[in-house]
């Protein structure tokens, strides 16, 4: 096990460089210019040379890259003279519009869509399987099929729609809640959660619906496996089949569907935080997006790829605990 983990964590490396030189590919060839943006409409052209050179912009693209990578473990000098900066490990470079670093820009905001991502996800997790056991245990009942038409109803909302629907229903018509505005946990739990708990419900709407399909798919198909029937044959109680036995078995697809979909949201819920006005790694990189701020996004990306990689990692690694078949 612990040389299968070796293996995947320098797997994991090779990724985000090959995501890393995607990103930077991409915007090599597009047409905008950070420089120019930066030095405004009337601009020398001494101006514009030296801002690309302290932007590191009059480098071949492959040093670059080569700068950008060893930064990242190493830390960087950027510029020169007395426009010289010491970017610390670990090095994203600085953004173009207000000149932060970019791993403080994104550590600032990471607790937000942490908690934003962390509680939809135990709201969906809970909600989307206990729908999915009861609809597949329930099989071609009416339980059944009221379940899944409104799994397919919710899974046909789009998050922006659902969203304003608890805004304008929630906050403006029935003034149940206050606009969410983040609050620290260690401030405020309670302050916390009440600010979350909308956006919490929009996400966990959709991925609600979706976990129930796949998980009433999943233990329809357990349900049906030799090994069930012989629990069932020896008598163990129907509870200790259906928890220990075809749960467990059946939670193997829902967990790399929750690694994936948790170490997405992670890195941000754009539309989400954008609608709420949550100031999360979402809108930071939406604003990146707007204004052509390629450290920030490239390491947005690079932060979003982590999270997935790794998550997918400790999905793989909690298979055998899940599914005892897995160890064998």
């Amino acid at each position: 096990m612990i040389s299968y983990a070796g293996r995947r964590l320098l797997s994991v490396l090779g990724v985000l460089i090959a995501v890393a030189a995607i990103t930077f590919v991409i915007f090599y060839v597009l047409p905008s210019d950070p420089a120019a943006a930066a030095c405004g409409k009337s601009c020398s052209t001494e101006r514009l040379a030296a801002i690309r050179a302290h932007m590191g912009l009059d480098q071949p693209l492959w040093r670059q890259f080569t700068d950008f990578v060893t930064g990242i473990f190493t830390g960087r000098t950027m510029g020169s003279g007395q426009y010289t900066l010491h970017c610390h490990f670990p090095c994203l470079g600085y953004s173009y519009e207000n000149s932060q670093d970019v791993w403080d820009l994104m550590m600032d905001r990471l607790p937000v869509s942490a908690s934003l991502a962390v509680g939809a996800a135990a709201i969906w997790l809970v909600l989307g399987l206990s729908a999915g056991v009861v609809a597949a245990l329930r099989k071609d009942t009416l339980t059944d099929r009221a379940l899944m038409v409104g799994s397919v109803a919710a899974a046909s909302l789009p998050v922006y729609f659902t969203s304003m629907m608890l805004i304008y229903g929630v906050i403006r018509i029935a003034g149940l809640l206050p606009y969410p505005s983040y609050v620290s946990f260690g401030d405020d739990p309670l302050h916390w959660a009440s600010n979350l708990l909308l956006p919490w419900l929009a996400l966990a709407v959709l991925y609600a619906a979706m976990y129930a399909r796949q998980s009433r798919s999943s233990m329809i198909e357990t349900m049906a496996e030799p090994y069930i029937r012989t629990a069932r044959a020896k008598g163990l109680p129907y509870r200790t089949v259906v928890v220990k036995h075809g749960l467990r078995a059946g939670m193997t697809p829902i967990l790399t569907l929750f690694g994936m979909d948790l170490g997405g949201l992670l890195a941000g819920a754009v539309i989400t935080e954008s609608l709420f006005g949550l100031p999360g790694v979402g809108r930071l990189f939406y604003g990146a997006l707007s204004s052509g701020d390629q450290p920030v996004i490239l390491g947005v990306t690079l932060l979003a790829a982590t999270f997935i990689v790794l998550a997918n990692l400790a999905v793989d690694l909690l298979y055998a605990v899940v599914d005892p078949r897995v160890r064998y």
